[in-house]
């Protein structure tokens, strides 16, 4: 039977901790856990589990800290949590299944990450990493902050899905470590230049994270979802910079690249909604519509785009062109995805009443 080390690292985690190794304590034959730094109870309620916990000084480098927890691992596999993710007892089962199975000739398992989720429990966003990973194949962590591991070999897709929890605030941490970099003169790889940016847009440096948005888009070396990631940023710095010509230009850059994803498409369309051009509108909804989300790429997925929004929003179009038929239809469209969402509920009394006059 294979066997399983579950790794974490960990800082203050008192409050999320017991219940990540709960989710899974039942599957994996050992618990590791790097701690860098708790002053809360942390390391007592991890031995409370029969973790082995090993102190580790805080360097500024997520990488390290991960790739530490990985030498302490001995068993056959090494499968890698975050101290506030989840298994929800469906995936837990899953998670069983796929120790059970696992082919020694496997080196690698990604599985989904819901980073978040609607009050039904639907996934909002999400994305893939790779989560179970061969020891004797020595895989690294790569990057201060926003580490990835790199694999190669036969890696599989699973349909587990870990749940992120977040319940800290989100605070400068990781804008201070790449802004360390730069007082160091680190060389930034081009993924350190696209969070770097993402860093600075999220605390409002829009002119800075432009800067370094196009860089990395200018560069022509980052992964091609980075690059369309990082057009639909410069897009929203000129809507917060209230230049609608430019963010359009951003939108339609992302083509270059690749097919058009929904995200883009139902952006492009609210533009035309704005000018009450409906019928231009209506085309790129549909385009939304058609673009269906590759469940293998690794890259951030918005579900919303690929699901209701289209759909509500055509809705919204026919409704303003006097089409309430076809307004009705893709209001309902809609509903299959968020039946309570009180824009499916106004609509439906709304054109209840346009569509018996």
């Amino acid at each position: 039977m294979n066997t399983i080390s579950l790794c974490l690292i960990a800082k203050n985690e008192e409050e999320v901790i017991g219940r990540c190794i709960e989710s899974v304590i039942d599957i994996i034959d050992e618990i590791i856990v790097v701690d860098t730094g708790s002053t809360d109870n942390t390391i007592e309620i991890a031995e409370k589990y029969g973790a082995k916990v090993y102190n580790f000084t805080w360097i500024d480098d997520f990488a390290a800290a991960r790739n530490y927890s990985f030498s302490k691992a001995s068993k056959e596999y090494i499968f890698w949590l975050d101290a506030d993710d989840i298994l929800i007892p469906e995936d837990k089962e899953k998670l069983k299944e796929l120790k059970d199975s696992l082919d020694s000739t496997v080196d690698a398992v990604s599985m989904n990450y819901v980073l978040a989720v609607d009050e039904n429990n639907n996934p909002v966003s999400s994305l893939r990493r790779n989560r179970v990973v061969k020891r004797k194949n020595n895989f690294s962590w790569i990057g201060k902050v926003h580490e990835y591991l790199e694999v190669y070999g036969n890696v599989i897709s699973s349909d587990i899905s870990i749940l992120h929890q977040k319940n800290k605030p989100y605070t400068d941490r990781n804008l201070r470590i790449y802004e360390g970099m730069l007082k160091n003169n680190d060389e930034f790889s081009p993924r350190e230049q696209f969070y770097y940016a993402n860093e600075l847009f999220d605390h409002g440096r829009y002119d800075e994270a432009l800067d370094m948005y196009r860089k990395f888009v200018d560069g022509k070396k980052g992964w091609v979802e980075d690059v369309k990631s990082a057009l639909s940023k410069i897009a929203d710095c000129y809507n917060y910079k209230e230049d609608k010509d430019m963010e359009m230009k951003a939108l339609l850059e992302a083509f270059e690249y690749d097919m058009p994803r929904p995200d883009f498409c139902c952006r492009i369309a609210y533009r035309f909604i704005e000018q009450n051009k409906y019928r231009e509108a209506i085309f790129w909804y549909k385009a939304a519509i058609d673009t269906k989300p590759d469940e293998d790429n690794m890259a951030l997925i918005n579900h919303a785009y690929y699901t209701w929004i289209p759909y509500i929003q055509l809705c919204v179009c026919y409704a303003n062109l006097g089409d309430f038929n076809t307004s009705n239809y893709y209001n309902e469209k809609a509903a299959e995805y968020i039946p309570d969402h009180p824009s499916v509920l106004q609509n439906r009394e709304y054109l209840k009443d346009k569509i018996n006059k």
